[in-house]
This record gives structure tokens, C-alpha cells and sequence, in this order.
């Protein structure tokens, strides 16, 4: 049985550079089903309840160190990144926004502040 980051791997190879955070945001709406009175709400409670299942099992490794996790921890983290992704999609498609025009914007904020010597420190007006 594949496990997660095999399948991924298989994936990439399988899409190549054509799957962009766009394409994944159209096939993650495929599978948004929820209540529409619930956009972005739903989509936000989930978000910070897998990002607190990431956080869980990375806590677990720091407490029990490597050589007492199971063998596909890494696998498990990698589930729940998945389904970080997933519900940072539908909120960007419930906001009418591009997950690629995001995850864009972040990286060249991320720059300006990595050029200006401000990727430490305090605010988001850095």
C-alpha cells in the first residue's frame, strides 16, 4: 500500500509542473460541500482545526522524539498539510480569490521583507 508522500510523489510525476495551487484550488471545489450560508465560516473552523491536528503530532515529536514515532509519522503530518491546504482553498474560493494569487502575494511580501531586513519582528505592516 502507497503511502502518502509516495502517492504525491507519483502525482507529481503524473502532472509535472502543470499542477499549480489554481489547479488544486478547482479540485478541491469539487469536493466543498457545505451549507452555502456557511462560506467561509465553515471553511475557517475547519482550517484552525487541522492546523491544531498538525500542530498535535509535531507536539507528539517533540515530547517522544523521532525514534518513538510510528513509522509513518511523516506521512501523518503530511495528511493533515493536506487538509490545511484544502480548507485554505475553499476559504480563497469562497472569498472569490485565486490560491495562487495568495500563495503569490505571500512569497513577495515575504521578499520585500526578507530584502528590507524585516522578516523578524512585530506587525503585518513590516
Amino acid at each position: 500500500m502507497k503511502n502518502l508522500v509516495d502517492e504525491a510523489e507519483e502525482f507529481m510525476k503524473e502532472k509535472g509542473s502543470s499542477f499549480t495551487f489554481d489547479a488544486y484550488q478547482a479540485e478541491a471545489k469539487e469536493t466543498a460541500i457545505y451549507p452555502h450560508n456557511m462560506k467561509i465560516l465553515y471553511p475557517a473552523l475547519g482550517l484552525t482545526g487541522e492546523a491544531g491536528e498538525v500542530a498535535n503530532k509535531v507536539k507528539k515529536l517533540v515530547r517522544d522524539g523521532v525514534d518513538k514515532m510510528p513509522s509513518d509519522w511523516r506521512e501523518q503530518i503530511a495528511g493533515e498539510l493536506g487538509d490545511v491546504l484544502w480548507y485554505c482553498a475553499a476559504i480563497a474560493t469562497d472569498l472569490n480569490m485565486s490560491l495562487g494569487q495568495v500563495a503569490m502575494s505571500n512569497k513577495n511580501k515575504l521578499s520585500s521583507r526578507k530584502q528590507r531586513g524585516m522578516i523578524g519582528g512585530f506587525g503585518d505592516k513590516r
